[in-house]
Protein backbone atom coordinates (compact mmCIF):
# COMPACT_ATOMS: atom_id res chain seq x y z
CA UNK A 1 0.00 0.00 0.00
CA UNK A 2 1.51 3.74 -1.32
CA UNK A 3 0.52 6.68 -0.50
CA UNK A 4 2.03 10.33 -0.96
CA UNK A 5 1.10 11.85 3.05
CA UNK A 6 1.99 8.56 4.75
CA UNK A 7 4.38 8.81 7.53
CA UNK A 8 6.92 6.45 6.37
CA UNK A 9 7.41 5.52 2.41
CA UNK A 10 9.75 3.74 0.61
CA UNK A 11 10.52 3.92 -3.14
CA UNK A 12 12.28 1.09 -4.37
CA UNK A 13 14.79 0.40 -1.36
CA UNK A 14 17.76 -2.16 -1.38
CA UNK A 15 20.51 -2.83 0.85
CA UNK A 16 23.84 -4.35 -0.48
CA UNK A 17 26.49 -6.17 2.26
CA UNK A 18 30.01 -6.19 0.80
CA UNK A 19 32.05 -8.76 2.84
CA UNK A 20 35.12 -10.08 1.48
CA UNK A 21 34.61 -8.52 -2.23
CA UNK A 22 31.31 -10.75 -1.92
CA UNK A 23 28.18 -8.63 -2.73
CA UNK A 24 25.12 -9.93 -0.04
CA UNK A 25 21.84 -8.26 -1.37
CA UNK A 26 19.85 -7.87 1.79
CA UNK A 27 16.81 -6.13 0.59
CA UNK A 28 15.78 -5.42 -3.16
CA UNK A 29 13.09 -2.69 -4.66
CA UNK A 30 11.28 -2.42 -1.08
CA UNK A 31 8.15 -0.48 -1.72
CA UNK A 32 6.34 0.60 1.14
CA UNK A 33 4.49 3.13 3.60
CA UNK A 34 2.65 3.29 6.91
CA UNK A 35 0.49 5.77 7.98
CA UNK A 36 0.12 7.68 10.68
CA UNK A 37 -1.56 5.26 13.48
CA UNK A 38 -1.18 2.39 11.92
CA UNK A 39 0.06 -1.10 13.39
CA UNK A 40 2.02 -2.89 10.67
CA UNK A 41 3.96 -6.46 11.23
CA UNK A 42 6.64 -7.57 9.25
CA UNK A 43 6.87 -11.57 9.11
CA UNK A 44 9.03 -14.03 7.53
CA UNK A 45 12.11 -16.06 7.71
CA UNK A 46 14.96 -15.74 9.64
CA UNK A 47 17.36 -13.97 7.56
CA UNK A 48 14.68 -12.43 4.69
CA UNK A 49 15.56 -9.29 5.83
CA UNK A 50 13.44 -8.26 8.41
CA UNK A 51 16.11 -6.59 11.05
CA UNK A 52 17.91 -4.94 7.98
CA UNK A 53 14.49 -3.42 6.60
CA UNK A 54 14.00 -2.37 10.29
CA UNK A 55 17.55 -0.59 11.14
CA UNK A 56 16.62 1.38 7.54
CA UNK A 57 13.13 2.12 8.81
CA UNK A 58 15.02 3.22 12.04
CA UNK A 59 17.99 5.17 10.61
CA UNK A 60 20.32 2.79 12.36
CA UNK A 61 21.75 2.37 8.68
CA UNK A 62 21.07 3.49 5.46
CA UNK A 63 19.84 1.74 1.85
CA UNK A 64 22.42 1.37 -1.07
CA UNK A 65 19.73 1.99 -3.02
CA UNK A 66 16.30 3.74 -3.14
CA UNK A 67 14.19 6.56 -1.37
CA UNK A 68 13.12 7.11 2.27
CA UNK A 69 10.67 9.57 3.29
CA UNK A 70 9.96 9.96 7.08
CA UNK A 71 7.36 12.49 7.73
CA UNK A 72 7.86 13.86 4.23
CA UNK A 73 11.59 14.41 4.76
CA UNK A 74 14.00 12.48 3.12
CA UNK A 75 16.30 10.39 4.76
CA UNK A 76 18.11 8.35 2.65
CA UNK A 77 21.39 10.50 2.56
CA UNK A 78 21.56 12.18 5.99
CA UNK A 79 25.10 11.18 7.39
CA UNK A 80 25.40 9.51 10.72
CA UNK A 81 25.24 12.64 12.94
CA UNK A 82 22.20 13.84 11.84
CA UNK A 83 20.57 10.24 11.30
CA UNK A 84 21.03 10.34 15.33
CA UNK A 85 19.52 13.63 15.68
CA UNK A 86 16.26 12.41 13.77
CA UNK A 87 16.46 8.82 15.75
CA UNK A 88 16.63 11.04 19.33
CA UNK A 89 13.28 12.99 18.17
CA UNK A 90 11.28 10.43 15.66
CA UNK A 91 11.73 6.88 16.65
CA UNK A 92 11.24 4.83 19.51
CA UNK A 93 12.93 1.20 19.61
CA UNK A 94 12.01 -1.61 21.20
CA UNK A 95 14.63 -4.71 21.05
CA UNK A 96 14.80 -8.64 22.14
CA UNK A 97 17.29 -7.98 24.15
CA UNK A 98 15.80 -4.97 26.05
CA UNK A 99 19.34 -2.87 25.88
CA UNK A 100 19.12 -1.43 29.36
CA UNK A 101 22.22 0.20 30.17
CA UNK A 102 23.42 -2.59 33.90
CA UNK A 103 24.39 1.09 36.07
CA UNK A 104 21.43 3.24 35.48
CA UNK A 105 18.07 2.52 37.61
CA UNK A 106 14.69 2.36 36.03
CA UNK A 107 14.68 5.95 36.27
CA UNK A 108 17.86 6.97 34.44
CA UNK A 109 17.21 4.26 31.48
CA UNK A 110 13.99 6.08 30.81
CA UNK A 111 15.34 10.04 31.58
CA UNK A 112 18.46 9.42 29.36
CA UNK A 113 16.94 9.81 25.18
CA UNK A 114 15.39 13.07 26.77
CA UNK A 115 18.69 13.97 28.34
CA UNK A 116 20.48 13.63 25.05
CA UNK A 117 17.85 15.79 23.95
CA UNK A 118 18.79 18.59 26.00
CA UNK A 119 15.46 18.98 27.30
CA UNK A 120 15.06 20.79 31.14
CA UNK A 121 15.27 19.03 34.00
CA UNK A 122 11.74 19.52 35.29
CA UNK A 123 10.58 18.01 32.08
CA UNK A 124 12.50 15.52 31.92
CA UNK A 125 11.47 14.53 35.51
CA UNK A 126 7.65 14.76 34.27
CA UNK A 127 8.34 12.88 31.07
CA UNK A 128 9.70 9.55 32.76
CA UNK A 129 7.13 9.59 35.37
CA UNK A 130 4.36 9.45 32.99
CA UNK A 131 6.37 7.23 30.80
CA UNK A 132 6.69 4.58 33.70
CA UNK A 133 2.95 5.32 35.00
CA UNK A 134 1.61 3.82 31.68
CA UNK A 135 3.89 0.75 31.96
CA UNK A 136 3.10 0.17 35.13
CA UNK A 137 6.48 0.47 36.72
CA UNK A 138 6.20 3.98 38.31
CA UNK A 139 6.72 2.31 41.81
CA UNK A 140 10.34 0.32 40.24
CA UNK A 141 12.28 3.80 39.70
CA UNK A 142 15.06 3.67 41.72
CA UNK A 143 15.33 -0.20 41.00
CA UNK A 144 18.54 -1.39 38.59
CA UNK A 145 17.63 -3.99 35.73
CA UNK A 146 18.69 -7.04 37.68
CA UNK A 147 16.82 -6.54 40.12
CA UNK A 148 13.22 -6.83 37.31
CA UNK A 149 12.07 -9.38 35.39
CA UNK A 150 12.61 -9.76 31.94
CA UNK A 151 8.99 -8.74 31.52
CA UNK A 152 9.39 -5.64 33.46
CA UNK A 153 12.87 -5.17 31.67
CA UNK A 154 10.71 -5.07 28.87
CA UNK A 155 8.41 -2.81 29.75
CA UNK A 156 10.88 -0.14 31.11
CA UNK A 157 12.47 -0.66 27.74
CA UNK A 158 8.74 0.18 26.18
CA UNK A 159 8.77 3.68 28.26
CA UNK A 160 12.07 4.66 27.14
CA UNK A 161 11.13 4.05 23.85
CA UNK A 162 7.56 6.54 24.29
CA UNK A 163 8.84 9.02 26.72
CA UNK A 164 9.98 11.13 23.80
CA UNK A 165 6.68 11.10 22.46
CA UNK A 166 8.08 9.88 18.79
CA UNK A 167 6.44 9.40 15.68
CA UNK A 168 7.12 6.05 15.06
CA UNK A 169 7.91 3.28 17.46
CA UNK A 170 9.77 0.08 15.70
CA UNK A 171 9.94 -3.10 17.83
CA UNK A 172 12.15 -6.00 16.68
CA UNK A 173 11.16 -9.07 18.33
CA UNK A 174 9.71 -7.74 21.32
CA UNK A 175 8.35 -11.01 22.90
CA UNK A 176 11.40 -13.08 21.66
CA UNK A 177 13.06 -13.33 25.19
CA UNK A 178 9.98 -13.44 27.25
CA UNK A 179 8.17 -16.38 28.43
CA UNK A 180 4.14 -17.02 27.04
CA UNK A 181 2.70 -14.81 30.02
CA UNK A 182 5.23 -11.81 30.29
CA UNK A 183 5.04 -11.88 26.27
CA UNK A 184 1.40 -11.50 25.83
CA UNK A 185 1.66 -8.82 28.64
CA UNK A 186 4.02 -6.82 26.44
CA UNK A 187 1.90 -7.30 23.26
CA UNK A 188 -1.51 -5.56 25.39
CA UNK A 189 0.70 -2.69 26.66
CA UNK A 190 1.58 -2.00 22.67
CA UNK A 191 -2.02 -2.67 21.41
CA UNK A 192 -2.83 -0.23 23.99
CA UNK A 193 -0.59 2.39 22.91
CA UNK A 194 -1.85 1.68 19.71
CA UNK A 195 -5.27 2.38 20.22
CA UNK A 196 -4.07 5.58 21.83
CA UNK A 197 -2.90 6.92 18.82
CA UNK A 198 0.91 5.25 18.50
CA UNK A 199 2.27 3.90 14.95
CA UNK A 200 3.70 1.36 15.65
CA UNK A 201 5.60 -1.43 12.79
CA UNK A 202 6.70 -4.63 14.49
CA UNK A 203 8.95 -7.49 13.09
CA UNK A 204 7.94 -10.72 15.20
CA UNK A 205 8.00 -14.59 14.38
CA UNK A 206 5.17 -15.36 16.04
CA UNK A 207 1.82 -15.18 14.38
CA UNK A 208 -0.41 -14.96 17.65
CA UNK A 209 0.88 -11.66 17.55
CA UNK A 210 1.46 -10.75 14.12
CA UNK A 211 -2.19 -11.06 13.78
CA UNK A 212 -2.99 -8.10 16.28
CA UNK A 213 -1.31 -6.03 13.63
CA UNK A 214 -3.73 -3.87 11.50
CA UNK A 215 -1.77 -4.88 8.25
CA UNK A 216 1.14 -7.89 7.71
CA UNK A 217 3.90 -7.19 5.29
CA UNK A 218 5.97 -10.43 4.37
CA UNK A 219 9.22 -11.10 3.23
CA UNK A 220 10.95 -13.69 1.55
CA UNK A 221 14.48 -13.59 0.30
CA UNK A 222 15.06 -9.32 0.85
CA UNK A 223 11.53 -8.72 -1.07
CA UNK A 224 7.76 -8.01 0.05
CA UNK A 225 6.41 -10.93 -1.23
CA UNK A 226 2.54 -9.90 -0.27
CA UNK A 227 0.52 -7.73 2.32
CA UNK A 228 -2.54 -8.80 4.33
CA UNK A 229 -4.93 -6.05 5.71
CA UNK A 230 -5.73 -8.35 8.97
CA UNK A 231 -8.79 -7.91 10.87
CA UNK A 232 -7.11 -7.51 14.12
CA UNK A 233 -7.24 -10.21 16.94
CA UNK A 234 -7.65 -9.68 20.46
CA UNK A 235 -4.88 -10.78 22.80
CA UNK A 236 -6.04 -13.29 25.62
CA UNK A 237 -4.55 -13.73 28.86
CA UNK A 238 -2.60 -16.29 29.15
CA UNK A 239 -2.58 -18.33 32.07
CA UNK A 240 -0.18 -19.74 34.70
Amino acid sequence: MMTDDALIRLDGVGKVFLAEEVETHALSNINLSIESGEYVSIAGPSGCGKTTLLSILGLLDGPTTGRYLLDGTPAENLDASQRARVRNRAIGFIFQAFNLIGDLTVYENVELPLTYRGMGAAERKERVQESLERVGLAHRTRHYPNQLSGGQQQRVAVARAIVGKPLILLADEPTGNLDSRNGSAVMRLLEELHDDGATICMVTHDPRYSHLADRTVHLFDGQIVSEDEAQRQVLETVGP
